[in-house]
């Protein structure tokens, strides 16, 4: 099953893709008038369509059902120090997108050496993460904000809080501290950690402290270990 992306689509009628799907579809894939074709929103409804036209900049679906999804049972919203490299960052959303997720915001903390990202770009990688591994609820990304604007926010949801931090005398996995079937916010700091100060105000703020594991994880790997944990939980 190959999976296309199309924003607004309606319930039924006939749609014309986006010049970049249609390219896809006709000159890469090679499909041709009669084909079926699966189409998605992103927000949560998988169409079947026919090919009513084989056009490489503007091909045209003729809608034959609309199915939604069903919602997911939890809400794993991850929040993260951007590394260095965004080479990296971009290599996490595109592993966390395919085990499913639903929030990601990017934080500025103390410790924090970038704090610009590309949001175009990291849409795009998440919409083909979103497409080969067949998902239709796309997931949200945030615009980057401080430490202290996320405990604002967090201290109004309610949610399970974590913050993962190095530190020898976390010896409760994520995994035994959650419970099953909740939303989620978990923290991950910088390469350089968060601050002594930072990781008091969080736990002022009713942050518990987990541990990922024995080893100690670069940022983008403790992102990815926190939403398999969430997701293996609720599985």
């Amino acid at each position: 099953m190959q999976l296309f992306y199309q924003k607004d689509i309606p319930n039924s009628g006939t749609i014309i893709l986006s010049p970049d799907e249609s390219k896809h579809l006709v000159k890469v894939l090679r499909k041709s008038v009669g084909d079926d074709v699966y189409l998605t929103d992103g927000v949560g409804n998988l169409f079947t369509c026919s090919i009513t036209k084989s056009d490489q900049k503007k091909a045209e679906l003729r809608i034959i059902e609309k199915r939604p999804s069903p919602s997911s049972e939890y809400h794993i919203h991850l929040a993260i120090a951007p590394t260095k490299n965004t080479d990296r960052m971009e290599w996490m959303l595109e592993k966390i997108t395919e085990i499913g997720f639903q929030e990601l915001t990017f934080i500025k903390t103390a410790n924090s050496e970038r704090s610009f990202l590309k949001p175009d770009r990291l849409e795009k990688k998440m919409i083909a993460a979103c497409k080969q591994s067949i998902k239709t609820n796309f997931p949200v990304i945030n615009p980057l904000t401080t430490f202290n604007d996320l405990l604002s926010r967090a201290s109004t949801e309610h949610c399970q809080k974590f913050i993962a931090y190095v530190d020898q005398t976390n010896t409760q996995h994520l995994f035994e501290l959650a419970k099953p079937k909740g939303s989620y916010l978990i923290m991950i700091g910088p390469e350089g950690d968060f601050s002594p100060e930072e990781i008091s105000r969080s736990r002022e703020s009713e942050f518990k402290a987990c541990s990922l594991g024995n080893s100690r994880l670069r940022t983008e790997t403790a992102g990815l270990a926190a939403v398999h944990t969430l997701s293996l939980l609720n599985y």
